[in-house]
């Protein structure tokens, strides 16, 4: 990252902190959600092109783009200050350009009738213009339109339709299959082996089963032991809200948010295919001006980039202690950053929220400035992140969340766990996912980081370290996620594994690739 985009961000931070210290809190409030407004993503109508044709001149009409609102601003489009409900405006930007056939609108229609946008979700407008941009072969489309078959929402529930459109945004032709002869030979054998060892063991069972009593009370006790911390995690989810209401306000004053930029990225190739470089934003947020401490997440923050510099080769822009601000302008770099053939890994660490109301449920990202509920003035909606993951021209994104709530970044599962773990590194499957574009939720599933025992370092971040660290050859994002699943107790996390569909994602994957 740029020394002169480091400085700024400090620059930016000490500004709003002598903001903070010299004016009143309404003033405070509105220099402030000004300043993080121009980094939120919105639909921008953009002004026409002057052309001219012999003797003609004419006006192009306007182009619907989603970018930023200063961005927008700047190149002199209209748009509608962000607003998670406001479904009309939304739908006035895109709906023109779809009519018209432009793929990539008619698909953010559709998402604007499924997501709802502060009204109840229309699955079956959804379907009709998914199916449009689908026939202009737009890959994102072809995920949303099987996301509903695999749900049945607004359609009946059609399994096989969902794979086969799976199949299609894959590029894998009607009618070839997913293995090979020779893998299938292969697999036809391991299954031939796997029932000659289960003949051997139904010829033991008799002989085991005073065995399997003694195991069984062995299992009541462990049973009893996980039904223990299920309810130890249970109370620590109820706890969550009392912790933000009686957490003391930090009498130090404003906490600064502190850039780091660590590693050089370069092209990573492994067995003659070229992955493209590797990037990283990792945050970390321990010291809070409302809430209590988590020591653990600026750690692990710490951990978790050191293992990606110096095992995977990543250039990883840290940020410990991260204000709504930063946040914002650091995806908002990212896009300046990354290009067509990139991957982004983004970790964060801290405490997180959510809104719910008739329609819709909005998670957020609490910031080190958040305020306890019910001001989310300095809250980072999670629609935020997803937006921004939307713009990055980066071919493979990942999201790995140890906070709350982060699940409502994405809504659904993602199709690679339906595929035996034992092909994730094939050489077949390598070549259908590559070249296809991701983005990837990896999350806790808990309310804030759980600490371990020394309550500086979250037990979700040892897992992803402890499958990072032992990795010695390339690591699919779902194997990750098998991997961490594996590592942590029974009941201790929900870890979830989803594919942000609303951002792009088009059944790629991300690669982790060791030196």
């Amino acid at each position: 990252m740029p020394q002169g985009w480091n400085r700024a961000l400090l620059v930016v931070a000490l500004s709003v902190s002598a903001a903070i210290n010299f004016k009143p809190l309404a003033e405070e409030q509105t220099a402030a959600e000004a300043e993080a407004a121009k980094f939120y993503i919105v639909d921008c109508l953009l002004p026409g092109q002057v052309r001219r044709l012999g003797n003609t001149t004419y006006m192009t009409p306007r182009r619907p783009i989603r970018t930023t609102a200063q961005d927008c601003a700047i190149r002199g489009g209209e748009y509608t200050q962000w607003d998670r409900a406001d479904y009309q405006s939304a739908l006035t930007v895109w709906l023109d350009a779809a009519s018209t056939g432009d793929a990539q609108a008619m698909n953010y229609v559709g998402e604007i009738f499924e997501q709802g946008l502060g009204r109840a979700s229309d699955y079956v407008m959804a379907k009709y213009w998914y199916e449009r941009a689908v026939a202009a072969d737009f890959k994102p489309a072809m995920v949303n339109l099987a996301s509903l078959y695999d749900t049945g929402r607004g359609v009946g529930r059609d399994p096989v339709m969902a794979i086969n459109l799976y199949r299609q945004a894959w590029g894998i032709p009607d009618g070839e299959a997913l293995l090979t002869q020779a893998e299938s030979t292969a697999a036809a054998a391991d299954t031939q082996a796997a029932l000659a060892a289960v003949q051997a063991e139904n010829a033991q069972l008799a002989a085991a089963a005073d065995a399997a009593r003694e195991a069984l009370q062995s299992e009541t006790d462990r049973a009893a032991a996980m039904a223990a911390r299920a309810e130890a995690a249970e109370a620590d989810r109820d706890s969550l809200a009392a912790r933000i209401e009686d957490s003391p306000v930090n009498v130090s004053g404003e906490v600064l948010p502190v850039v780091a930029s660590l590693g050089n990225a370069g092209s990573v190739s492994s067995d003659g295919r070229d992955y493209g470089r590797y990037f990283a934003l990792v945050i970390g947020n321990s010291e809070h001006q409302f809430l209590t401490a988590l020591s653990s997440a600026k750690n692990d923050a710490r951990r978790v980039s050191e293992v990606l510099v110096e095992r995977y080769g990543f250039e990883v822009t840290r940020i410990d202690n991260a204000d709504n601000i930063s946040v914002l302008a650091a995806l908002n770099q990212l896009h300046e950053t990354l290009g067509p053939d990139d991957n982004l890994l983004i970790y964060y660490a801290g405490y997180g929220n959510e809104r719910t109301d008739e329609q819709m449920q909005i998670g957020y990202w609490l910031p080190v400035n958040a305020q306890r509920p019910p001001i989310d003035t300095y809250w980072v909606p999670v629609g935020q992140i997803g937006a921004h993951l939307a713009r990055l021209p980066a071919r493979r994104v990942l999201v790995i969340a140890d906070s709350s709530f982060s699940g409502l970044l994405a809504d659904t599962p993602t199709f690679f766990l339906a595929v035996s773990p034992e092909l994730f590194t094939s050489d077949r499957y390598l070549a259908i996912r590559h070249e296809n574009r991701s983005r990837l939720l990896i999350s806790s599933g808990q309310d804030f980081p759980v600490s371990d025992q020394s309550g500086d370092q979250s037990i979700f971040a040892d897992a992803v370290l402890e499958a990072l660290e032992a990795n010695n050859e390339i690591l699919p994002a779902p194997a990750l996620f098998l991997a961490i699943r594996e590592q942590l107790n029974p009941g201790a996390l929900d870890v979830q594994f989803k594919a942000i569909k609303g951002a792009g994602d088009a059944v790629g994957d991300f690669y982790f690739v060791p030196h």
